[in-house]
């Protein structure tokens, strides 16, 4: 191993955590490498209900300094990404036996003033005897209120981190697994092997290793670092199904349920509603996470006691489910466990365990390993400078913070200057027609026009294999942000797996495996 470079960070685990770190750290100066075993965001970060949000219920469990900071950063990440980030209105109507008026206001004016709001209005109550967002609610309703949030593409997200990673030198390995990580005196060595070609392995070594796999976090200690008795996370799984747009207004709706949990209802890829979500312990190896029958059910019947027009399973379109690593603080009930994350530094043998927090320097310790647990889409970029003071702390300070004014790949226009970003670009490239320009700029931001490139027409843009995408979409994202397969690209990278029929998505399957191997993962 004498021969391998040596990198400052290692990072196991290429989802929202691990590619926030690994950029944030990269920003400062630090030399970093990132396996990912699957594709970006495959497994919990692209199952979420995909909202930048306070968390208005976890008002209820008194998590006020999660809250705060999942406020305050709604609007720090709308200016990083405007294009795949952007504010939306939520309506929480009033059930009568359910949450009282004025609790529910009580709850919205905390959520309107911890968080320093600036751009995003105020919440406001509504009549619904006169207001549109009644149209597709039963009559019984009579008062909403109106607050503000925001919406994310989250596997995007998840993709920009990454580019900007690799950007500024990470390198950065998808569908690597890491098959062994041992303590070898100050430092790490790591063995990663190819998934798609086993043949192909690489050896590193590190300074500290991150292990920031998620759901997965406790396997990478029981397996890849042979511990035993590992138990840190409770995995909750959270599900949604997808049905035909049940509603044309712009708003999102709140749902509260008898039960005490809640749902939400969300206009979706234009032609769509999704609902969810549910939560409820899961037992099992997270990637066989599926919805049962049981929380398509209760999704369903959840929805349908609020809209005249139920939800029935006939009408469901798609479903997905994800694997919440929470941090197991014994909670009762899988909806109440902490939604906060917990970073937890450690050291060689002889020293305490992974529950237990390690002095920097302290004597006769090895190479240290931070575990990464729980946390959520919208706190990411705070959990990544929270680990970095950890990094630092081990290995020594580098640059500043940084990410909080930095914009993500194609976010480099103002957080309200989406319309006028579309604007451009159709002017740029006059044969777009607004929704294909809306998608582009929703998608990739100013780097558009790295797909469009010297196009004067549509037919210069390749094949097209429906709804709009493209060869030369395609192309882009096998060469730029690391798909390799047709479901990287349709239910990842984009969504247009909902939109193309069965033999479309053979058909953009089928160009994909003619294309060039984009390179072997492990060799990279």
């Amino acid at each position: 191993m004498t021969g391998d470079p040596v990198h400052d960070i290692f990072v196991i685990g290429g989802g929202i955590n691990g590619c926030g770190i690994a950029r944030d750290a990269a920003g400062r100066g630090y030399s970093v490498a990132l396996a990912e075993m699957n594709d970006l965001a495959s497994g919990t970060s692209s199952g979420s209900t995909k909202l930048i949000h306070g968390g208005l219920r976890y008002l209820e469990h008194y998590e006020f300094r999660l809250v705060r900071e999942a406020l305050m950063e709604r609007e720090v990440l709308w200016h990083n990404a405007p294009h795949i980030i952007w504010p939306m209105r939520f309506v929480l109507p009033h059930h009568k036996g359910l949450r009282p008026r004025w609790l529910l206001r009580l709850g919205l004016f905390l959520y309107d003033h911890i968080g320093g709001r600036k751009l995003l209005p105020a919440t406001r109550t509504l009549d619904l005897r006169r207001d549109p967002a009644a149209k597709p609610l039963k009559p019984l309703f009579r008062t909403a209120f109106e607050y503000s949030d925001c919406w994310v593409n989250d596997a995007r997200l998840v993709v920009l981190n990454a580019m900007d990673a690799a950007a500024r030198g990470v390198e950065l390995m998808v569908r690597t697994r890491v098959t062994s990580a041992r303590r070898e005196g100050e430092l790490w060595a790591v063995t990663v092997q190819s998934v798609d070609h086993p043949e192909v392995t690489r050896s590193f070594r590190a300074r500290m290793l991150i292990n920031a796999a998620g759901p997965w976090v406790d396997q990478v200690l029981q397996g890849t670092l042979a511990r035993n008795d590992v138990h840190n996370v409770r995995l909750v799984q959270g599900s949604h199904i997808v049905v035909r747009a049940k509603f044309d207004d712009p708003r999102a709706f709140f749902f509260q349920n008898s039960d005490g949990r809640i749902i939400f209802a969300i206009p979706y890829e234009d032609d769509f509603t999704l609902i969810g979500t549910t939560d409820q312990d899961f037992k099992g190896d997270p990637k066989d996470i599926r919805i049962t029958e049981g929380e398509i059910d209760y999704l369903c019947a959840a929805a349908s006691e609020y809209f005249a027009e139920p939800v029935r399973r006939e009408d469901i379109v798609w479903t997905y489910s994800g694997v919440r690593p929470l941090y197991d603080d014994g909670a009762s009930k899988a909806q109440e466990a902490t939604r906060d994350y917990v970073l937890k530094v450690e050291r060689g043998p002889g020293t305490p365990g992974i529950g237990a927090p390690m002095l920097p320097g302290a004597p006769g310790t090895g190479a240290p390993m931070l575990n990464v647990f729980g946390g959520k889409i919208t706190t990411y970029r705070r959990l990544a400078e929270s680990a970095l003071e950890k990094i630092e702390a081990e290995l020594g300070a580098r640059g500043p913070a940084w990410t909080a004014t930095a914009t993500l790949p194609g976010g480099d226009f103002p957080a309200t200057g989406f319309e006028a970003e579309v604007a451009r670009l159709r002017a740029d490239y006059g044969f777009l027609d607004e929704g294909f320009g809306r998608r582009l700029v929703r998608l990739y931001g100013t780097r558009a026009r790295m797909i469009l490139g010297s196009a004067r027409s549509k037919a210069d843009l390749g094949r097209d294999f429906g709804a709009d995408l493209t060869e030369n979409e395609i192309r882009y994202l096998v060469t730029h942000e690391w798909a390799r397969t047709a479901e990287d690209v349709l239910w990842r990278r984009t969504k247009h797996g909902l939109h193309l029929s069965e033999d479309q998505r053979a058909a953009v399957d089928d160009f994909m495996q003619s294309l060039p191997a984009a390179g072997t993962a492990a060799a990279e």
